[in-house]
C-alpha cells in the first residue's frame, strides 16, 4: 500500500471514529433528555445505582478518588475512607444523570428544586467588580443556574472544553440557557474574560483544580503541595473586587439542591501576599469539604502536578 493510500485509510478511520463518537454522544444526550422528565426521587435512585456500577467498573477513577481521600483525610480509618469513596460515586452517578434536569427542566421546576440561601442579590446590588468563589462540589452546575435565576447581573466564567464537540455544545447551551452571561475556555485569551469583568459581569470563579503551574504555585491543600491558581487573589486586589463564596449541595432522596451564598469576605486578599491569601482560600475549601466530604470532586487529579523532584502522586 502506498503512503498516500495509507493516509486515506487513516483519514477514513478517523472520520468513522468521529462519526461514531458524535452518534454516541447524541444517543446519550437523548437518554438524559428522556430521564429528566422523571420525578427527581426516581432519577436520584437511578443515579445512585449508576454510581455503584461506576465504582465497580471505573477502576482508574476509583483509585484516584481513594488516593485523594487517603491523603486529604488521613485522620480517617481505612474503612471510613473506602466507605466515603463508595458514597462519593453514588453522588457522582446522581450528578451525571441529573444534569439533564439542570439543562432542560422548565424554569418553574428549577425554582422549585433549587433552594437558595443567603444573600444571592449581593452581586446585583454591588456597583463595582465582583467575584463568586465556587469550589468543585458535585452540584456546581446548580450554583451557576442559581446566579441566573435569582439575580440579574450578567455572569462570566471559565469552563473546561469537552473533547466531544456534541457534548461541548450541549454543556455550553445548558449553562447559558437563560442568556445571562458568557463562558470562556481556559485556552481562550484571558483578555476576553477581563473585558467582561470590566464591562460589569460578575466572575463565577472555580479556584480548586490542577491546571499546571501557569499563573499558579504550590500551595498547601490538606497539607499537600497542590498547584493552585493565584488568580483569585491577584484579580481581587488589582481590580478591587468584592468576593463572595458560594457552596452548592445535592440534597438526599431527590429533594433537590441547596445553594448557599455566604457573607462576602471583607479581608480577602488582604495585604500584598498572594500566597498567603491563596492558602487562606484553600483552608476555607478544606473546611467546606469536611462539612460535606462525599460530594467533593474526589475523582479529579488534584495533585497531578508535583514539585520538582517529587514522584508522581497517582502512581
Amino acid at each position: 500500500m502506498t503512503a498516500r493510500s495509507g493516509g486515506s485509510v487513516d483519514a477514513m478511520r478517523w472520520r468513522l471514529s468521529a462519526a461514531w463518537s458524535h452518534a454516541g454522544a447524541r444517543l446519550t444526550l437523548a437518554l438524559l433528555w428522556c430521564l429528566h422528565l422523571l420525578p427527581l426521587p426516581m432519577l436520584a435512585a437511578l443515579g445512585r445505582a449508576l454510581g455503584r456500577l461506576l465504582h465497580a467498573v471505573a477502576g482508574a477513577r476509583r483509585r484516584v478518588a481513594l488516593r485523594n481521600v487517603q491523603a486529604c483525610l488521613s485522620d480517617w480509618s481505612p474503612e471510613r475512607q473506602r466507605a466515603l469513596v463508595r458514597e462519593h460515586f453514588e453522588w457522582l452517578g446522581r450528578s451525571l444523570l441529573e444534569r439533564g434536569v439542570l439543562w432542560w427542566a422548565s424554569e418553574a421546576r428549577l425554582r422549585r428544586l433549587i433552594r437558595i440561601e443567603g444573600d444571592v442579590g449581593l452581586a446585583e446590588r454591588t456597583p463595582g467588580r465582583f467575584m463568586w468563589i465556587v469550589p468543585h462540589f458535585l452540584a456546581l452546575e446548580t450554583a451557576g443556574l442559581a446566579t441566573q435565576l435569582a439575580q440579574k447581573r450578567q455572569v462570566t466564567a471559565f469552563y473546561m472544553r469537552q473533547s466531544n464537540a456534541v457534548f461541548d455544545a450541549a454543556m455550553r447551551a445548558g449553562r447559558l440557557r437563560f442568556g445571562q452571561g458568557t463562558v470562556h475556555t481556559r485556552h481562550d485569551n484571558a483578555l476576553r474574560l477581563l473585558r467582561d469583568i470590566r464591562q460589569g459581569h460578575a466572575f463565577f470563579n472555580l479556584p480548586d483544580m490542577d491546571f499546571g503551574l501557569k499563573d499558579a504555585d504550590f500551595i498547601d491543600f490538606f497539607g499537600i503541595p497542590a498547584a493552585t491558581l493565584l488568580a483569585p487573589a491577584r484579580m481581587a486586589r488589582s481590580l478591587g473586587m468584592t468576593v463572595q463564596p458560594v457552596v452548592a449541595e445535592m440534597l438526599p432522596g431527590g429533594q433537590g439542591y441547596r445553594v448557599c451564598f455566604l457573607p462576602a469576605w471583607d479581608d480577602f486578599p488582604g495585604e500584598d501576599d498572594d500566597h498567603a491569601a491563596t492558602r487562606r482560600l484553600n483552608a476555607w475549601i478544606e473546611e467546606r469539604i469536611r462539612a460535606c466530604p462525599a460530594q467533593y470532586l474526589w475523582v479529579h487529579k488534584r495533585f497531578k502536578t508535583r514539585p520538582p523532584g517529587q514522584p508522581p502522586f497517582y502512581g
